[in-house]
């Protein structure tokens, strides 16, 4: 079986303001229909980034796993979510007197590029504002990583992390969720007016 990535990103719900998440149309059902369209070595890869979600498996052999895995994304997100993650701890340590590496995870991940605008983010009052900020961190990053990925596998594992922000932010703020949702849609429907077909 060979996965086929553009009937996957062709897929995608076609998406209007006032659109609400429906029976069947969650998080969880989407990522099972993506799953019957993958290999298996391609469905192994989805779930380390859906593990990666799952806060009680997120200790170092878990990252140190996630950086040498041989899909890119996989590694380059994960290096930064690593980053992203210690940064916030260390932040929270400061504001609390506590040790500056108390919960972190010390495995080298290079440099971290988002510090500065994280610490920012960290800073504000809003508890609400600031998880926005953190989120749209994650989801700029998600666009860098995937900037020239349009019918792969990377392409697949960046809009199932950007569903997954979504899907959050349905839980907590189904206005916000349908915003984000429907930039998502906008920003694939840009991609395939790049693309040529044959």
């Amino acid at each position: 079986m060979m996965a086929n990535y553009e009937y996957i990103i062709a897929s995608l719900p076609a998406l209007k303001p006032g659109w609400k998440f429906s029976e069947g149309t969650s998080f969880d059902g989407f990522v099972d229909w993506i799953k019957t369209q993958l290999t298996e070595a391609d469905i192994r890869t989805l779930d380390t980034l859906l593990q990666g979600y799952d806060q009680e498996k997120l200790d170092e052999g878990f990252y140190k796993a996630a950086l040498k895995d041989g899909n890119r994304f996989i590694r380059e997100f994960f290096t930064f979510d690593l980053n992203a993650r210690n940064a916030k701890a260390r932040f929270l340590n400061k504001a609390f007197g506590f040790p500056e590496d108390n919960g972190t995870i010390g495995l080298p991940a290079g440099e971290f590029e988002e510090a500065a605008a994280l610490e920012s983010i960290l800073s504000r009052e809003d508890l609400l504002e600031r998880e926005h900020g953190l989120d749209s961190l994650y989801w700029d990053k998600i666009n860098a990583i995937t900037t020239f990925s349009y019918f792969d596998l990377d392409a697949i594992l960046g809009t199932v992390a950007k569903m997954h922000i979504i899907d959050r932010w349905r839980a907590l703020d189904e206005e916000t969720g349908r915003e984000m949702f429907l930039r998502l849609t906008e920003e694939v429907r840009g991609t395939f007016g790049k693309i040529k077909f044959e």
